[in-house]
């Protein structure tokens, strides 16, 4: 089999505790760890010159029939989220499936125009189904170009058949950042869904997580299992597993939230128009003050990893990035 470097792009956003951006940093100034191992980082520059693929993933179903108006008049701030660069954009509404409204095309008013024409969906607001046919259709543009999803939608997953190990791979891609802005999810249907979703995905079978054929002395109490199989775990295999049930967690109870966050990106909440316009130029400001830190796995093992980042010597700094990546059997 021929080995295949892997290359990790980690964005990194640092402030000071009242919000403050902190410039130039250099990669010296940098402690990255992979599964607790230090890793020897560069930043990579100008990115913010570089291509952009960005998918706009708007949902049209569950509750966000009343917010549909609040996606006209983006035009300008669609410019400036996107910048003075070459960029493709595409428009991905959903409800209980995704669907393409507008391919990727470098005419953002194309995708401005199909924003303030969508038309209300079904019931269905299945955002973990919506980020992975996105994820798929950025993996179709050049390589050179970044690559970016912009979410609207409600916080709860509602209905998506992807299971959260599968999405957990598909938000761990290591070059697509996601910024999300949700509304509050209806009570009824955060708790429907946190209790459907909450038995899926047991661990792997005949492993110290799975459900199935688990000593007797656990029946009932999985918690308890769960805790006692990561104390058996070596500190990096502890580590790591830590970070899957968290991130797995977090992804069932505030999916848009999560997705942002594992990635790198921002979460922010929207009421009405006027809040959705103001985070958005929020964003579009930060943007360009992120540094994008860049290394290559000193051990490339297949699975998740987990990653952290500070500033040396710096503690008091409020350091915002990817939290995990993950590696494919076929990326090796």
């Amino acid at each position: 089999m021929v080995v295949r470097s892997t290359l990790v792009m980690v964005p990194v956003l640092a402030t000071t505790k009242e919000g403050n951006v902190i410039f130039n940093l250099t990669a010296d100034d940098f402690l990255l760890t992979d599964n607790g191992v230090p890793q020897n980082v560069s930043i990579e520059e100008d990115t913010d010159s570089q291509p952009l693929a960005l998918a706009i993933v708007v949902e049209t179903g569950g509750a966000d029939a009343r917010h549909l108006i609040d996606y006209q008049g983006l035009d300008s701030i669609l410019d400036a989220l996107i910048g003075n660069v070459e960029h493709q954009v595409a428009v991905i509404s959903f409800d209980s499936a995704p669907h393409l409204i507008v391919p990727f095309t470098s005419r953002t008013e194309d995708a401005s125009h199909g924003l303030a024409n969508l038309s209300e969906g079904d019931h269905g607001a299945a955002i973990l189904d919506a980020v992975g046919f996105a994820v798929g259709q950025l993996r179709a543009q050049p390589p050179r170009y970044r690559r970016t999803i912009l979410l609207l939608s409600e916080t709860i997953d509602q209905g998506s058949r992807t299971t959260l190990n599968d999405a957990l791979r598909l938000v761990s891609d290591t070059n697509t950042t996601i910024y999300s802005f949700g509304f509050s999810s209806t009570r009824s249907a955060v708790s429907h869904e946190a209790s459907k979703v909450s038995s899926k995905d047991p661990g792997p079978e005949h492993g110290c997580l799975s459900r199935a054929g688990a000593d007797s002395e656990y029946e009932g109490h999985y918690s308890k299992q769960v805790l006692d199989c990561i104390s058996q775990l070596a500190p990096p295999l502890r580590l790591v597993t830590m970070t899957f049930l968290t991130a797995r967690n977090a992804l069932r109870t505030n999916t848009a939230e999560s997705i942002a966050e594992l990635t790198g990106g921002e979460f922010r909440r929207f009421h009405d128009a006027k809040d959705l316009k103001t985070d958005l130029f929020a964003v579009s400001n930060d943007v360009p003050n992120y540094y994008v830190i860049s290394f290559r796995p000193a051990e490339p093992t297949p699975g998740l990893h987990a990653l952290h980042v500070v500033v040396k010597k710096r503690p008091q700094f409020v350091v915002k990035s990817r939290r995990q990546y993950w590696i494919d059997d076929t990326q090796r």
